[in-house]
């Protein structure tokens, strides 16, 4: 496997490792455990979860795994990536930026201006 490929996976388990922990499927998977989830031959991944334990983004007992902090900020960050289209505002919907969380008021200003409402000035 090239080190292409190598980044790949890497970014597939830490973001899978994140997903089960968030959603409380698994905070420490076995290796077994997360390549029926990857649909990965476990003897496989093994050999990788080694590698990303060695790279400080996994720790390990032996028999489970478990995001490092690292390991943690990292699939945080490829998972919000690989998600930023289908959580982006959409069409008429304000985003993170916009200027009605600067106030109750201005919220509700915002949401008259979203749903066609009139503006009382």
């Amino acid at each position: 496997m090239d080190e292409l490929e190598v980044l790949r996976l890497r970014d597939e388990v830490l973001q899978a490792m994140y997903w089960m922990s968030s959603e409380g499927i698994a905070e420490c998977p076995t290796a077994v455990e997360l390549a029926r989830f990857l649909a990965l031959e476990p003897g496989t991944l093994g050999a990788f979860l080694g590698r990303f334990v060695a790279e400080g983004l996994l720790t390990t007992d032996g028999e489970t795994f478990r995001l490092s902090e690292q390991g943690l900020a990292n699939g945080k960050r490829t998972w919000a990536d690989e998600m930023a289209d289908l959580t982006k505002p959409t069409h008429g919907e304000c985003d993170a930026d916009c200027w009605c969380h600067d106030s109750p008021e201005a919220a509700a200003e915002c949401l008259r201006d979203h749903t066609g409402a009139a503006r009382a000035d």
